[in-house]
């Protein structure tokens, strides 16, 4: 994903380079080195590499990666043209023969190693300066998108804009906003306290995003860093051991009490690995899910309870059409985001809040935006962005951008929506001084 400057198709920063050069934090440091990769005199060797990685991302290369980059250095030289680093990922422009950009995305686990690193074509976003814009943007031939962007001050919010935002769609991993909602009740009632630890086991472990499903079994993980790890790396894993702990129910109750329009969508509330299991491993599973009432699907999910017989090279087509989502229209993403806001202000250890606010997605500018608030969601077909941003004056602004399609080739990976909700952001609509 590339945030281009707004009013520019491909920005390019002068200081990009030495602006990577002087980020000593361990992001900045090991983007750095990626790039060094890709542009340093001489190409590096498998042995160079292992220190840098997470040992499941070199497995993923049995031939070796050092064979990869090789590949990569070859499209060069290359020359930095712009650096974008957001709280453990990094997006580094980089220009080649004849002007030719691609940016390579790096995303750090929560040891500091490097998880992932690709290298593509830069996906450029137009400028977004008019709602009129915006719906250029957005509309594209097979996908179906939904969008809203509103103004919360006190106890009175409008719609600034609203495209079929009352219309429900699949949202992939926003749905942990609920379960962070039922959490943040929980521990203010008192039955969970954030030191508690929740266990990894192998009837919990889901599929990447994430890593906490490359802990070993037995492994005890305390509520807090979970919960954080569920919000901010949107690791399925760790959202499956918050559900655990909570239970369906508390959950299920946490949708109502987030003001979801049609609360009967998310029953049962499906966790990660059942989602998986149902949408990619045994055929009759899921035939058996698309013909079954609610009751018939909770007996479907105690019979498929255990292990996780998918693998992520499984994932293809797309499952959402089946119910096999988390339903939810542009404004249930609103309510249920502006219900955690409020839980963060009654949260006096300050552990709601700091875990909502921990990776915003996009670059923000935290004096305009001191709050920022923001969740991401994919599954195969689907794309959705939300944030919620407050400034100075406490006034919020809502921005949900949802994406679905029957081909995911047309959905992408998520760069181009993420590079319009920034476009927005910078553009000024929200606060009404557009650029």
């Amino acid at each position: 994903m590339m945030i281009d400057l707004p009013g520019s198709d491909a920005s390019v920063r002068p200081d990009a380079q030495a602006a990577l050069d002087a980020d000593g934090t361990p992001l900045g440091l090991r983007t750095r080195w990626a790039v060094e990769l890709l542009t340093g005199p001489r190409a590096p060797q498998d042995e160079d590499l292992s220190g840098n990685f997470v040992p499941v991302f070199l497995a993923r290369h049995p031939q070796g990666f050092a064979a990869t980059v090789e590949g990569w250095r070859g499209l060069g030289p290359f020359t930095v043209t712009d650096y974008q680093p957001v709280a453990h990922k990094s997006w580094v422009s980089l220009e080649g023969p004849a002007g030719v950009r691609s940016t390579l995305s790096l995303t750090l686990d929560s040891t500091g190693l490097i998880r992932v690193l690709h290298l593509g074509p830069e996906v450029v976003t137009p400028p977004v300066r008019t709602w009129d814009d915006l719906e250029r943007a957005l509309e594209q031939p097979g996908v179906t998108w939904s969008a809203l962007v509103a103004r919360t001050e006190g106890s009175v919010t409008e719609a600034l804009y609203a495209k079929d935002a009352d219309r429900p769609m699949p949202n992939g991993s926003s749905y942990k906003l609920y379960l962070m909602r039922a959490l943040a009740e929980a521990v203010a009632a008192g039955s969970v306290r954030w030191d508690d630890e929740v266990t990894v086991t192998p009837d919990l472990r889901s599929l990447p995003t994430g890593d906490m499903q490359e802990l070993p079994d037995g492994t005890r993980v305390p509520v807090r860093e979970t919960a954080y790890k569920m919000i901010a790396m949107s690791d399925n894993t760790a959202a499956d051991l918050i559900q655990d702990l909570l239970g369906r129910d508390a959950v299920e109750r946490a949708v109502v009490a987030g003001g979801h329009s049609d609360p009967a969508l998310l029953r049962p509330f499906l966790t990660s690995h059942e989602v998986f299991e149902i949408g990619w491993g045994a055929p009759e599973h899921r035939a058996e899910w698309t013909a079954a009432d609610e009751d018939g699907r909770r007996r479907l999910l105690e019979r498929i309870a255990g292990p996780m017989t998918v693998r992520g090279s499984d994932l293809g087509p797309t499952v959402h059409r089946s119910g096999l989502d988390w339903h939810m229209s542009a404004w249930d993403v609103a309510r249920v985001l502006g219900a955690l806001v409020e839980d963060g202000i009654r949260d006096t250890s300050g552990a709601v809040d700091e875990i909502l606010t921990a990776y915003p997605g996009v670059p923000i500018d935290s004096a305009r935006w001191p709050r920022a608030v923001f969740k991401g969601g994919s599954c195969p077909g689907v794309m959705m962005f939300c944030w919620l941003l407050e400034d100075p004056d406490g006034v919020r602004y809502t921005l949900v951008l949802q994406q679905c399609a029957d081909d995911q080739k047309l959905i992408g990976d998520g760069q181009f929506l993420r590079g319009v909700g920034g476009r927005v952001i910078e553009s000024g609509l929200l606060s009404g001084t557009s650029r």
